[in-house]
C-alpha cells in the first residue's frame, strides 16, 4: 500500500502534468523520446499560418542563432587577443636578440663603403711571394667569408623579424574587424529582442506565445540545427563522390577541340544523390538561370536551399557553392547560420578529379542542366 506521502506526491505530479498539457499551446514543438535512446526523439511541430505568430518564430530563431554566433565570435576573439600578445613579445625579444647582430652587419658594410676593406684586397694583390700570397689569400676569403656570414645571419633573422611583425599586425587587424562584428550582431540581437518584446505584448495571449517561442527555441537548439547539418554533412559526402559519377555516366562530358563541356542535368544529379544516401529519397535539386536551388521534407522536417556556383581562383581549380538561402520549416536562417555552414561543408565541385589535367574556366546554371567549361592547364 502506498503512503500518505507517497500519494501526496503522486497528486502533486499528476496535477502537473494536466496543467502542462492544459497550458501547451496550440502549434508548439512536441518532443519524446526514451531515455536510452541515441537517436533524436520523434518530433511533432506544427508551424501556425498566423503570420504575427511566424514572425516572431522567424525573430526567435534569429535570436537563437546569432547568440551562438556571438559565442564563437566571443571565443575566437580570446584566442586572437593570446595571438596577438604573443606575436608581439616575439617581436619585442627578436628585436632585442638582433640588436646586436645590426650592429655588428652595419659596421662591415660601412667598412666597405669607406674603403677599410680596400688595404687588405691591396695587400692581397701586392705579395711579393707565392707563400704570401697564399697566406694572405687565406686570410682575406677568411675575413669576407665571416663578413658574409654575418650578413647573411642577419638578413634571416630580419626576415623572421619583419614576418613576426606582419602576422601580429594581421592578427590585430582580424581582432579589430572581429570587435566590430561582435558588437554588430549584439546590436542585431538587441534589436530583435525588443521586436519580440513587442509582438508579445500586442499578442492576445502573451502568456500561450512566449512559451510557444521558448519550445521552439529548444526545438531548434536541441533538434533542428542538428538535422540541418546532417543534410549538410550527407550533402558534403556526396559531392566528393560526383566526379566519378560524372567519369561514368555517358553524354555528361563531351570534347570540344581543346576544351571539355560538363553538361550535368538536374535528374542526373538526382538519381547519384538518391545512390548515395537515403536521407536524399524525397530531396531534389533544380538547375536554373544563375541559380541552384535544393528542396525536401523528411516527416515534419523541411529544408529548402537556395546558392550558386563560383570559379575558385587560381591556383585552386574547382567550383565552390555558396548558400544564399536556408530555409528550415518555412522560416528562413540568418546570414551567420548560413556563412557557418559553408564554411563547415564544402559542396564544391572539383571536375578535375574527373580529368586531371583539366581546370574549370566557366560555369553557368541554366534550366535544369548546370554547364562547365574545361579547359586543358599548361
Amino acid at each position: 500500500m502506498l503512503s500518505r506521502c507517497s500519494l501526496s506526491r503522486m497528486i502533486a505530479a499528476i496535477f502537473v502534468a494536466l496543467c502542462c498539457i492544459t497550458l501547451l499551446p496550440h502549434g508548439a514543438v512536441i518532443l519524446a523520446s526514451n531515455p536510452g535512446d541515441s537517436v533524436p526523439p520523434t518530433l511533432s511541430l506544427d508551424m501556425p499560418d498566423n503570420e504575427e505568430t511566424r514572425d516572431l518564430l522567424q525573430k526567435t530563431l534569429s535570436v537563437s542563432e546569432i547568440d551562438r554566433e556571438i559565442i564563437r565570435i566571443s571565443a575566437d576573439q580570446i584566442s586572437l587577443e593570446k595571438k596577438v600578445a604573443l606575436l608581439n613579445k616575439q617581436a619585442t625579444e627578436k628585436k632585442t636578440a638582433i640588436a646586436t647582430q645590426e650592429e655588428r652587419a652595419g659596421a662591415i658594410v660601412r667598412s666597405y663603403y669607406t674603403g677599410d676593406r680596400d688595404g687588405l684586397l691591396a695587400a692581397f694583390l701586392s705579395a711579393k711571394s707565392l707563400s704570401k700570397f697564399f697566406m694572405l689569400f687565406d686570410y682575406y676569403e677568411l675575413t669576407i667569408g665571416r663578413d658574409h656570414e654575418i650578413l647573411e645571419q642577419y638578413e634571416d633573422q630580419f626576415k623572421d623579424l619583419q614576418s613576426t611583425i606582419q602576422s601580429a599586425e594581421r592578427s590585430s587587424r582580424e581582432l579589430t574587424e572581429l570587435k566590430y562584428s561582435l558588437e554588430e550582431q549584439k546590436i542585431r540581437v538587441e534589436t530583435l529582442n525588443k521586436e519580440i518584446e513587442s509582438g508579445l505584448g500586442a499578442s492576445t495571449d502573451p502568456i500561450k506565445m512566449s512559451a510557444l517561442l521558448e519550445e521552439f527555441t529548444q526545438y531548434w537548439e536541441n533538434i533542428g540545427l542538428h538535422e540541418v547539418k546532417t543534410y549538410f554533412k550527407a550533402l558534403s559526402a556526396a559531392m566528393k563522390n560526383l566526379p566519378q559519377f560524372v567519369q561514368n555516366r555517358e553524354g555528361v562530358l563531351e570534347r570540344r577541340g581543346m576544351t571539355y563541356n560538363l553538361k550535368l542535368k538536374e535528374e542526373d544529379l538526382n538519381e547519384f544523390l538518391h545512390s548515395q544516401n537515403k536521407l536524399f529519397e524525397d530531396f531534389a535539386f533544380h538547375f536554373d538561370e544563375g541559380a541552384v536551388t535544393a528542396a525536401g521534407k523528411s516527416g515534419n522536417l523541411s529544408l529548402q536551399l537556395k546558392g550558386h556556383y563560383t570559379l575558385l581562383a587560381p591556383p585552386e581549380s574547382g567550383l565552390m557553392f555558396h548558400v544564399d538561402d536556408i530555409i528550415f520549416n518555412g522560416l528562413k536562417l540568418p546570414d551567420t547560420t548560413r556563412k557557418s555552414l559553408e564554411e563547415e561543408f564544402d559542396l564544391g565541385f572539383y571536375p578535375e578529379k574527373v580529368i586531371s589535367f583539366l581546370h574549370a574556366t566557366e560555369v553557368e546554371s541554366k534550366k535544369g542542366v548546370l554547364h562547365v567549361t574545361l579547359t586543358l592547364k599548361f
